[in-house]
Order: structure tokens, then C-alpha cells, then sequence
């Protein structure tokens, strides 16, 4: 079959690539048009979007990042180095910083370290090789090593977590926000002996959201002998193990506050493994809003991240380095919401006696 005959819509052949001139035919529109409704949607009337739309999906069009790169003699990707691309948090951030690239005609690479050091070095060939005009960081520090790897980091933002070793742009929620929702909700309910489970010298995340559930409690006037305070790395068994401890040293809080969902979970496990209910016996909070919070039974009462928002936001960011050299903005905090479901209620007048 030939190309596509513009007034009855048939796609084109299908050993022959699709071109922007076969989308601006069955569109009725110019091939400038085309190119914007590409790369600025924001800048074309909806029912052209739409028209250059539908002759895409007919024709099987699509923009070709990479070649447009070697073209212009420039990268038009963005490298995005995450840690775990199967975290709950990923996809959503994934999605915004996809979307504002795409409007601006820049394509995404991923590069999934799987937590290995060496993994996010190797990545930075890209960088090396011109294959990449920038980075975002998922992984709260730059990959070791890059001094070697790359004369001059490119243009970088960090993105879900603070870059612990780069001083570079961020863009993420306000985690001290966010904690101090959490506590005060907790106050609110009548607990004073709050544990607070995932503490982290390396991740500054997390940092942030203890100092968060510092100042709430100082803003209560709870005494440091009622503050538990356990470190733990984010995962479901780092919760689990922090309430094997507590029950070690029958030292119990009558609330959790964890770093995050993920921790909050393994601590929902460990108190349920234990015969104990929620929140009859214990409230247990986290923060994320993970899909699997709303899951749980009890649901579990959490903090949302905006997460698309923050993807769009980075990507930018990103861009605006890209293009001036200098960022408006360092750090960009947005405002966290909180998500109260069922796994918080008052202390039981039993268990606080005793503690």
C-alpha cells in the first residue's frame, strides 16, 4: 500500500516510516503546526491537538529523539537515574517529568541502578558521549566516581530525595511539613510516647521528616524521655525489626510515625504477628501514600506526595539549566497533604496507663 490517502485516512505502508509531512497531510495542517502540536501542545487550539493526534495514530508517526539529537549536533535526552524502578514513588514522578520533557521535544532515558554504585557510574557514559543533555537523580547521592567519568557534571537535578553529596537543584515535598501534619494529628488524638521509625544519616529525606517530628513535639511540650527515635532504611523489614526491638526492650510508644509507607507496613506486620490490633492498641502512621496504604486493614493514614507535580517541576528545573545556565530556584518544596484513614485513633486508656 502507498502512503495514506488523505481522504480516506488509510495508514501508511508499513516498510515505509511514517514522516511529519504524512501527519500535516491527513491533519489538514502545516508542518509547523504539526511540530508544535509536538513538542508545545500548550501553544495549539485542543481541536488541532486533536486532528494532529488522530493523524499520528493513523500514520504510526513518531519523533525520533535521538536522530533529531545528531541532527542538531546536540542531545535532546534527559538521563534519569533512579535506584528502583519498581518503588511505588517511581512511576507517578516518572510521569510528570515524561510529560513536561515531551512539550519541550526532549525524550527520557532510564537508567536503573538496582541500588549497585558501579551501575550509576556506567550510566554516566551516556553523559560522556553527548547521548544525554542532562540528569536527574533519584538516588539521593551523585554516582562515586563521576569526577572521573565526566570533567563537569551537566546540568543536574535531584528529585524525591536530596542529593546528600552534590549540592545540586531539588525538587521534592516538604518533608518537615508533612512530618509535623503527622504529629500533630497525633497530639490531637492524645498521644504523647510517639516512635518515630526510620531515622537516616545518609538520607536527608528522611533527616528532615525527624526533624520534622522534633518540632512538632517541642511544639507539645513532650518530654525527650517520651521520644523514640530507631533508625531504619526504608523497607517493609526495617519496620518489622524496629517492633521486634521496641518489644525487646519493653519500651512501647503508644503510636508509630515511620519515615514512610513502606516502613509503616512492616510495622502494621510485626504488631499484627503479635496478636495486636489497629488502633485499638497501637495508631501507626506513614508517609508517601503509596497504592498499597489504601489497601491495608487497617487503611493507613499517611502523607500524599504530589508526585506528578514534582516530576514536572524537576523536569523544568532541569530545563531551565539547560537553557540559561542558572536556576531560578535551588530548592522547590511542595506542600504535602494529609491523608487520614483508619490506622490512628485515641490511645487506649489500658495501654497508657501501663506506659
Amino acid at each position: 500500500m502507498s502512503r495514506a490517502d488523505e481522504t480516506q485516512g488509510r495508514p501508511v505502508s508499513n516498510s515505509t516510516p511514517a514522516t511529519i509531512e504524512d501527519v500535516a497531510r491527513i491533519a489538514e495542517v502545516s508542518i509547523a503546526t504539526v511540530s508544535r502540536a509536538i513538542h508545545t501542545p500548550e501553544k495549539v487550539a485542543n481541536s488541532t491537538r486533536l486532528k494532529v493526534n488522530q493523524a499520528i495514530a493513523i500514520t504510526g508517526y513518531t519523533t525520533n529523539a535521538m536522530a533529531r539529537s545528531l541532527r542538531l549536533g546536540r542531545s535532546n535526552m534527559i538521563l534519569v537515574v533512579a535506584p528502583d524502578i519498581g518503588d511505588p514513588n517511581f512511576s507517578n514522578i516518572l510521569v510528570g517529568l515524561e510529560n513536561e520533557a515531551r512539550s519541550h521535544g526532549y525524550g527520557v532515558l532510564i537508567g536503573h541502578t538496582q541500588n549497585d554504585a558501579q551501575r550509576g557510574l556506567e550510566y554516566l557514559k551516556f553523559l560522556n558521549s553527548n547521548q544525554a543533555a542532562g540528569l536527574i537523580l533519584f538516588t539521593g547521592i551523585l554516582p562515586f566516581g563521576h569526577q572521573t567519568m565526566t570533567a563537569r557534571l551537566p546540568p543536574s537535578v535531584g528529585v524525591f530525595e536530596p542529593v546528600f553529596n552534590g549540592g545540586i537543584p531539588y525538587v521534592g515535598v516538604d518533608d518537615i511539613e508533612g512530618a509535623r501534619k503527622v504529629v500533630d494529628l497525633l497530639i490531637s488524638e492524645g498521644h504523647r510516647k510517639i516512635a518515630f521509625i526510620g531515622d537516616s544519616r545518609t538520607r536527608l529525606a528522611y533527616g528532615r521528616r525527624r526533624q520534622g517530628y522534633e518540632a512538632g513535639l517541642n511544639a507539645a511540650n513532650v518530654p525527650a524521655d517520651l521520644r523514640i527515635v530507631f533508625e531504619g532504611d526504608g523497607t517493609i523489614e526495617s519496620g518489622r525489626l524496629a517492633v521486634e526491638q521496641l518489644f525487646m526492650r519493653d519500651t512501647l510508644p503508644t503510636a508509630f510515625m515511620c519515615v514512610n509507607d513502606q516502613t509503616a507496613i512492616g510495622v502494621m506486620i510485626g504488631l499484627g504477628g503479635r496478636g495486636y490490633d489497629i488502633p485499638r492498641d497501637f495508631s501507626v502512621t506513614g508517609f508517601d501514600d503509596v497504592p498499597q496504604a489504601s489497601f491495608m486493614s487497617p487503611a493507613l493514614t499517611t502523607i500524599r506526595q504530589p508526585r506528578t507535580l514534582i516530576g514536572k517541576h524537576a523536569m523544568a528545573l532541569l530545563l531551565e539549566l539547560l537553557s540559561d545556565g542558572k536556576p531560578a530556584e535551588t530548592e522547590i518544596l511542595l506542600r504535602p497533604d494529609l491523608i487520614v484513614r483508619n490506622s490512628v485513633a485515641a490511645p487506649s486508656r489500658q495501654w497508657t496507663a501501663k506506659r
